[in-house]
C-alpha cells in the first residue's frame, strides 16, 4: 500500500520533517514522542520506541536509510518506508506499508486512511515551512 502527496516544498524540507523524530508531532499529531531512533535524524540499525497518543510506547527499529531520500522502519509486524522524491521545484512525499497479506488487508481499511491523511498533512506542513523560509533555504 502506498500513500503519496505532492508538496511545493523542496525535498530537503520535506525530508527534515520526515526524518527527524522531534518534528514528527508537527505533521502527525498522534505521535507524542519518540526515542532511541537517532538524533537529530533517524539512524539505520537503531532500536527505540514511539509513543502514540496516550498509549504505551511501541517498540520500533530503523531497518534502512538512504539519506535525503528514504528510510524504512519496523513497528511490530509492519514495515513502513518513508520516501521523499524531487518533483520539479517541489517534492513527492510518500509512505509505503508492508505486512503479511491478511494483516495488510486489515490495515488497508483501518490504518491506511490515517496514513493517507498524515502524508497529505506532511505535504501541507512542508509547504508552510518552505513559505516561511522564503526561498526554502532553511530547514523547519
Amino acid at each position: 500500500m502506498t500513500y503519496e502527496a505532492e508538496s511545493a516544498a523542496p525535498p530537503r524540507i520535506a525530508w527534515a520533517l520526515m526524518a527527524r523524530p522531534r518534528l514528527w508531532s508537527v505533521w502527525a499529531p498522534h505521535i507524542r514522542g519518540a526515542w532511541g531512533l537517532g538524533a537529530p535524524e533517524i539512524e539505520a540499525g537503531r532500536r527505540g520506541a514511539v509513543r502514540l497518543l496516550g498509549a504505551l510506547p511501541v517498540p520500533a527499529r530503523i531497518v534502512a536509510k538512504d539519506a535525503g531520500r528514504s528510510w524504512r522502519w519496523r513497528v511490530g509486524p509492519v514495515e513502513l518506508t518513508h520516501r521523499v522524491e524531487p518533483r520539479g521545484s517541489g517534492s513527492l512525499v510518500a509512505v509505503d506499508l508492508h505486512a503479511a497479506a491478511p494483516l495488510e488487508a486489515a490495515l488497508k481499511v483501518s490504518y491506511g486512511p490515517l496514513v493517507g491523511l498524515l502524508v497529505r498533512n506532511l505535504a501541507r506542513v512542508a509547504n508552510q515551512a518552505a513559505a516561511y523560509a522564503g526561498d526554502g533555504a532553511a530547514d523547519p
